[in-house]
């Protein structure tokens, strides 16, 4: 009940706000009002976008609909990573992470294997900083550099690292902040979020039974649960925007408060997260700013350009009168030059202790995708081998009973090249890289890719260094069965420290290390094959 009425006094002043007229913006800049906008990321985890601004009722999402119908909704936002590390490594730079060097997924952790950042490097935050605005990020940073937190944000330090503020729900950001200007970033759980917790917030079960799988999923009960929990989030997440919007009306900052809502990369299902199909990096992205909408609504309340991920940044500073350094990638989403991208890149490295490298191509109608190490198998060992929705699969497959569209997935090797059409192939099944009829558009979209690679040092050519190995053995231990790994436990065997905390399965146990005995892992053994036997 409680979160139905913040729902409905949400949407009061969403509307309410987004009605007024903006007689405060600037002459000579009509983007920035004489009162410096507030910037807020609303950041989630993991999610699609199933809700009803984008068309799907089969859940019920009004606060999210009525800001995005207030707002400015993007149908086409890819992120630069599939993978949330990289992602918020590149957000928050606002460069590609290939560039900078933080594309391996949850890299340079540790004391002997620590990067910086570039001398005089500004991220965004403390871009904010240097304009005169507070600035804090509640909820995890997961950044693939060393840095000083307090730098980056100076209105609420919280703990540094992976989890970032593990304090947030202390700071009282919208009482505290309401008379000064702000950027700052809240972290929602998204597709995170637990069934009990989703129980206790009164979040309305979703039938498994009725879900449609796409084509390239077996029909499995694990699988219908996963997908019927992600609609169950999307509710989650509309009561947690309504929330925020509530804090900063009974504020009365609600109306100068540009509001970016997306994601940061898509679903926790296999194909989805961690790889480069539409699905793992398309994300919905809405921009609201009720004392500035009608500005911003100048191009439509609804677009349909090719927008990066990257362009989020270099707007939200845009909005608050700060000119981006010229080593920022993103564009001005809202100025009268852009037009929407000609193609956006997107990059997969390696995911924790899984090493493998491919890049994508995403123009209006193709996405093409490069394979650097097609001999790799997409279903590496990964954190996802102790769900049930992998199990099951995973099973069917060892049973031959997938079709061929399902089955690809654990194909012991990749395709190099990859291509389809968007309009008739959405679910990027049909491959049509080897179609001779389809040459041209081939040779384009690698030539698009080549370009990009050389032009902007994709530092995922290089090998990951012995230290970053060791890094991966350290945080990973015996789980990491990935030839780099296999390769540095023989040549460095002194420095080997099996991790006993893990609860990741590899498919293959290395010959020297005991398998542990528990009723977890003797599951799992009658469904994995291991290799070589």
């Amino acid at each position: 009940m409680w979160s139905k009425i913040i729902g409905c006094v949400a949407l009061i002043c969403l509307t309410a706000c987004a009605n007024k007229d903006t007689a405060q913006t600037q002459q000579q800049n009509p983007q920035v009002s004489q009162v410096r906008p507030n910037i807020l990321w609303i950041y989630i985890e993991d999610q699609n976008a199933w809700n009803n601004a984008w068309g799907d009722y089969t859940v019920s999402t009004p606060n999210v609909k009525q800001f995005a119908d207030t707002g400015v909704r993007f149908t086409n936002t890819n992120q630069p990573a599939p993978v949330c590390s990289a992602t918020r490594s590149a957000l928050i730079t606002g460069q590609y992470q290939t560039t900078l060097g933080v594309h391996e997924h949850r890299s340079y952790r540790s004391s002997y294997n620590g990067l910086f950042l570039p001398e005089g490097y500004k991220t965004v935050p403390e871009l904010f900083i240097d304009a005169g605005y507070q600035t804090f990020n509640i909820g995890k940073d997961d950044y693939n550099f060393k840095y000083d937190r307090s730098k980056l944000y100076n209105a609420h330090k919280g703990f540094a690292g992976f989890q970032g503020a593990h304090d947030g729900e202390k700071f009282d950001w919208a009482k505290q902040l309401k008379n000064k200007p702000f950027f700052g970033q809240i972290q929602l759980k998204g597709a995170k979020h637990n069934t009990p917790h989703m129980d206790k917030a009164g979040v309305p079960k979703v039938d498994p039974e009725k879900m449609i799988l796409p084509p390239y999923y077996a029909d499995t009960p694990a699988t219908r649960y996963e997908w019927a929990k992600h609609y169950r989030t999307q509710v989650m997440s509309d009561i947690e925007l309504a929330e925020i919007l509530k804090e900063l009306a009974d504020n009365n900052i609600l109306e100068n408060t540009a509001i970016f809502w997306f994601s940061d990369h898509g679903m926790g299902l296999l194909r989805h997260k961690q790889e480069l199909y539409e699905d793992g990096v398309k994300v919905p992205l809405v921009i609201n700013w009720p004392a500035g909408n009608k500005l911003l609504r100048k191009k439509g309340a609804v677009r349909n350009e090719l927008v990066s991920g990257l362009d989020i940044p270099t707007t939200s500073l845009a909005l608050a009168g700060i000119t981006a350094p010229d080593y920022y990638d993103g564009e001005n989403l809202f100025s009268d030059e852009f037009t929407g991208r000609e193609f956006l890149i997107s990059a997969k490295d390696r995911m924790d202790h899984t090493f493998d490298r491919s890049r994508t191509v995403r123009t209006e109608k193709y996405r093409y995708i490069r394979q650097f190490h097609p001999e790799l198998s997409s279903a590496q060992p990964q954190y996802r081998d102790k769900k049930d929705f992998s199990m099951e699969f995973h099973a069917l497959f060892e049973q031959g009973k997938l079709t061929p569209a399902q089955a690809a997935y654990f194909s012991a090797t990749k395709p190099v090249e990859e291509l389809y059409d968007l309009d008739s192939d959405p679910h990027q099944i049909h491959n049509l890289a080897l179609l001779p009829e389809y040459a041209t558009e081939l040779k384009r979209h690698r030539q698009i890719l080549l370009n990009w690679i050389a032009e902007t040092d994709d530092k995922g050519a290089y090998p990951e260094s012995d230290k970053a190995v060791k890094e991966v053995l350290d945080m990973w231990g015996k789980y990491c069965v990935s030839t780099q790994c296999e390769s540095y436990r023989k040549r460095n065997p002194d420095t080997l420290k099996l991790r006993g905390d893990q609860v990741y399965l590899p498919v293959e146990w290395p010959a020297y290390m005991p398998k542990p005995k528990n009723s977890y892992y003797e599951k799992l053994e009658n469904i994995y094959r291991v290799k070589n036997q």
